[in-house]
C-alpha cells in the first residue's frame, strides 16, 4: 500500500511555474484560477487525498514554497 502525505503550498510564495504539477506522479496538485498577491496562479492540493509523500514536488519547486508531510507528520 502507498504511504499517505499531505502537501502543503504557500500560494503567495508561488509563482506558477507549475513544474510541481508535472513532478506529481499522481496527479495530486493543479493550477488555480484564483491570482495571489504576485498576480500568479499558483498550484494547489486539488486532490490531497491522493498524496503519497514522495516529495518530487518540494524537490522540484524554486520558490521553496512547498512542504510534504508523511502521516506521522514529519517532512519527507
Amino acid at each position: 500500500m502507498a504511504k499517505k502525505g499531505k502537501v502543503v503550498i504557500d500560494r503567495e510564495l508561488c509563482k506558477g511555474c507549475l513544474l510541481c504539477i508535472r513532478a506529481c506522479p499522481v496527479q495530486v496538485l493543479e493550477k488555480d484560477s484564483r491570482l495571489n498577491e504576485q498576480g500568479s496562479c499558483p498550484s494547489f492540493p486539488a486532490h490531497p487525498e491522493k498524496c503519497i509523500a514522495c516529495g518530487n514536488c518540494f524537490e522540484v519547486c524554486p520558490d521553496v514554497c512547498i512542504e510534504i508531510f508523511d502521516l506521522e507528520g514529519a517532512l519527507a
